[in-house]
């Protein structure tokens, strides 16, 4: 994927002999032949009409991702929601029934528990990792299974392989949101899913200045969800497109150092005594480590943590990060740390959290490029902020 990250979908995007994809900042497309343009609006022939169907420069991220996905197509949207929500409602219709897990994004839960219901589509949410039960739900029929693995925020594992054996017995779309993964780690299609979403705000990017998402997987299944974006119009901004672009050439080196990273972190604070709970599926004590072990080739670089002391101790602990961004975001470059309730779920009241088992101090973050050191001391000196509270209450 190294390669793919950096030549794939490029070459037949390039004008001028251009050594890099030029941003097509272009509305509409002139033809002077009207057959010939007739014949790509229909789809006939290959070209570019108007900008909320397609665009060359977002043409060329999706070539990139489909490849490194090893897909026969590939989707985009102006955000990684965009993907979610136009997904699935390409393929549900009232009186649908989707089996899903608890532990999806806050967003992504949203639209489970609040808007689909509303069109009567039947919801069933599933302890994640809890295969059985799952596939007990599966097997009472449905349209769609929708997983996401690892989970935001507290990295949990579904074994894609077995939920994918029995959504064909089903007939039922398996979708698998990769975000975390990234097609460096982990590859759903190859594990029988349908389809793959990114958000591409985040390890895509890289740098968390464009937002955008992206569908991979079969061309018949990824062709209805175009259609759908295109009528309805969450498009990717080309500029975005350019981003997203030049962020995946070094997709494959950061992911690995980010991973190496937050794999040493994870084992540094699971030994700490102001950490109550250290959650990574790279941790041997993890429940579903087995499973990330047989379908990652890594373990990523999230990981989140809760500190005795609840949110008191957050409130000591984040703000004297000097290597950390605290925003509502992840994969970039830079470290980023943030608590589920105002990241993740932001959307859910505490009640909710709680009900998902995500703890109102629990702490997400998703390991930089940084100096590994720098990024152990970093946390070394914001945990003894506790020690001193204590030692004063």
């Amino acid at each position: 994927h190294a390669t793919e990250a950096v030549w794939a979908g490029e070459k037949a995007y390039r004008v001028h002999g251009a050594s890099q994809v030029p941003v097509v900042n272009s509305v509409a497309y002139n033809y002077d032949d009207l057959d010939h343009w007739y014949q790509v609006a229909i789809g006939e022939e290959d070209g570019h009409i108007y900008g909320r169907n397609t665009n060359p420069t977002v043409a060329s991220f999706e070539d990139k991702i489909k490849q490194m996905e090893g897909a026969e197509a590939a989707t985009s949207f102006s955000t990684g929601m965009a993907a979610i929500s136009n997904t699935l409602h390409t393929f549900l219709r009232p009186g649908d029934r989707v089996v899903s897990i608890k532990d999806t994004y806050g967003g992504t839960n949203k639209i489970f528990t609040e808007f689909l219901p509303k069109l009567d589509i039947e919801i069933e949410l599933c302890e994640t990792g809890n295969h059985a039960a799952m596939e007990n739900e599966i097997k009472k029929g449905c349209r769609l299974i929708h997983l996401e693995t690892p989970t935001n925020p507290t990295v949990k594992i579904t074994d894609i392989e077995r939920i994918a054996e029995l959504a064909r017995e089903q007939d039922a779309l398996l979708v698998v949101d990769n975000t975390f993964a990234t097609p460096i780690l982990q590859n759903p299609l190859s594990l029988g899913a349908d389809l793959v979403i990114h958000s591409a705000t985040k390890f895509l990017g890289g740098h968390a200045d464009a937002l955008g998402g992206v569908l991979c997987g079969r061309k018949d299944l990824v062709e209805q969800v175009f259609h759908y974006r295109e009528i309805n119009g969450a498009t990717m901004d080309p500029n975005a497109a350019y981003l997203m672009i030049r962020g995946m050439k070094t997709l494959d080196l950061r992911v690995w150092k980010q991973t190496e990273n937050a794999g040493r972190l994870a084992e540094y604070l699971s030994g700490h005594p102001a950490v109550a709970e250290v959650f990574y599926p790279g941790l041997e004590d993890h429940p579903n480590h087995e499973i990330a072990k047989k379908q990652m080739k890594g373990f990523g670089s999230m990981f989140s943590f809760s500190l005795h002391g609840g949110m008191d101790a957050v409130k000591e602990v984040l703000p004297r990060l000097e290597f950390a961004n605290r925003a509502a975001n992840l994969g970039a470059v830079e470290t980023t740390v943030g608590p589920a309730r105002t990241t993740s779920h932001v959307e859910s009241t505490p009640e909710e959290r709680a009900e998902l088992g995500i703890a109102e101090g629990l702490i997400r973050y998703s390991a930089g490029i940084e100096s590994f050191d720098d990024l152990k001391q970093d946390l070394e000196n914001a945990l003894q902020a506790l020690n001193v509270s204590n030692a004063q209450s």
